[in-house]
């Protein structure tokens, strides 16, 4: 009995097959990416085109728009409460910025160290984190109330929240609380990541806890503390939740944010034409950290 042969199959049919699979996958990929573009389209895409356009306008929010070129724009700059927000803005962006990453980095650092009881830790820190901002403005609204919180027992009666001198700190205080832990948490998971090779070999060179420090751990969590840096300059930018909740930017405007402005003045004063001129300004300067930090990375700056 003789066995015939089967042909190899030729190249060309071999390479065919391999298009059609990459194509079949192809065509597999981009039907589960439609709904989520689709989705995108219609949630992210279309509103922010639309706020280009009411920025140009002098939109109430309700009813036709009538264009009136950049005058929102220009009236922008000459608005003393923008620039009063921009102001706040600013004291925020450095609290936020210098506080919760000091902490942070602090509590990442206890946290290395500890070797009983870690996760416990680390859930402790996370809670303020993944408890709803809602429900932490409320219960901080009340400790710092002066009839019922925590200054009415020490005496002291202080509105830290009513206070002009003293309501954007507050409320600081209490995002940075929120923040912190959070912060820690992920310093703590780039700190595992550091080769403990090289705190022996700094050991060995009799490099005390700060030297190793400054010289192992904050080189090699450097990627994780750019980007962590980015995020804060961005999320310090778009402060809403706590600021609304806790003083509504009052009183007499001392805690006004440039998004608790927008918010007022597209809601409470009916000018959503100069609201989402406010909003496309802030959108230009995220857009101007972001164009900065691509251009330090390019450069090797996180390395």
């Amino acid at each position: 009995m003789t066995t015939v042969p089967v042909p190899a199959p030729s190249r060309t049919s071999v390479a065919r097959g391999r298009a059609r699979m990459r194509l079949r996958r192809g065509l597999m990929a981009w039907a589960f990416l439609v709904p989520l573009l689709v989705l995108n389209v219609l949630v992210v895409l279309g509103p922010s085109i639309a706020t280009v356009y009411y920025s140009f306008t002098d939109w109430s929010g309700i009813g036709p728009a009538n264009f009136i070129g950049l005058d929102n724009y220009v009236n922008a700059v000459k608005d003393p409460a923008v620039r009063d927000a921009l102001l706040h803005n600013a004291i925020w962006f450095v609290l936020f910025l210098s506080v919760p990453m000091a902490l942070g980095l602090l509590g990442a650092y206890l946290l290395s160290q500890v070797k009983r009881f870690a996760m416990v830790f680390r859930v402790l820190y996370f809670i303020p984190y993944v408890t709803a901002s809602v429900v932490n403005a409320a219960l901080w609204k009340m400790l710092l109330s002066p009839d019922s919180g925590i200054g009415h027992y020490l005496g002291t009666h202080h509105a830290w929240l009513g206070d002009t001198a003293t309501s954007l700190y507050s409320v600081n205080f209490v995002v940075d609380w929120h923040w912190w832990g959070f912060l820690a948490v992920i310093f703590f998971a780039a700190m595992q990541s550091v080769d403990p090779q090289l705190y022996d070999a700094a050991k060995v060179d009799g490099a005390n806890k700060w030297q190793q420090f400054k010289s192992v751990t904050l080189p090699g969590i450097r990627p994780t503390t750019i980007f962590i840096f980015l995020m804060t300059i961005i999320w310090s930018l778009k402060a809403f939740d706590y600021i609304y909740i806790m003083t509504h930017g009052g009183p007499a405007g001392s805690s006004e944010v440039i998004s608790t402005l927008m918010y007022s003045q597209a809601f409470n004063n009916y000018s959503a034409g100069y609201a989402a001129a406010l909003g496309m300004s802030m959108t230009v300067i995220i857009g101007i950290v972001l164009a900065v930090y691509s251009f330090l990375r390019k450069k090797g700056w996180e390395e």
